[in-house]
This record gives C-alpha cells, structure tokens and sequence, in this order.
C-alpha cells in the first residue's frame, strides 16, 4: 500500500460517509467542498519548502509562552 492508501484507509473516505481527517474542522457543510478545501491546503503545505532551525524556534517561542504561573514560581 501507499502512503495515500494507508491514509485513507486509516481516516476514512467520502465514499463511507465518514469524514477524511476527524481532527480537522469543518469548513462547509457541503461535504465535497469540505474535502476539496483540505485538499487544496494539503497540497499547499506539501509544496512548501522546510522550515529552518530558526524559523521553528521562533514559531516555538512565539506559541510556547510562560504562562504567569510559571513565571511566578
């Protein structure tokens, strides 16, 4: 099996009537519109180049803020 075999056979397909991925939001109600968006946006992510050392650690440090608590401590 393929990579994009396994996926759909691990998340399900339209044809089932179970949706592709369950962990992603429902943009449309309209089932087919809904999996081409996802579709279009996992093409989108797949032609980015790789981010940088760098560019991951300043996305990290701008998500992973201390929380009051911690900085308290």
């Amino acid at each position: 099996m393929s990579a994009e075999t396994n996926t759909v056979a691990a998340w399900g397909d339209t044809l089932s009537g179970r949706p592709a991925r369950p962990d992603r939001p429902r943009r449309f109600d309209d089932d087919a519109l809904n999996d081409a968006y996802w579709a279009r946006v996992d093409r989108i992510v797949a032609a980015a180049p790789p981010l940088s050392d760098d560019q991951r650690a300043r996305i990290r440090a701008a998500f992973f803020q201390p929380t009051i608590k911690e900085v308290a401590a």
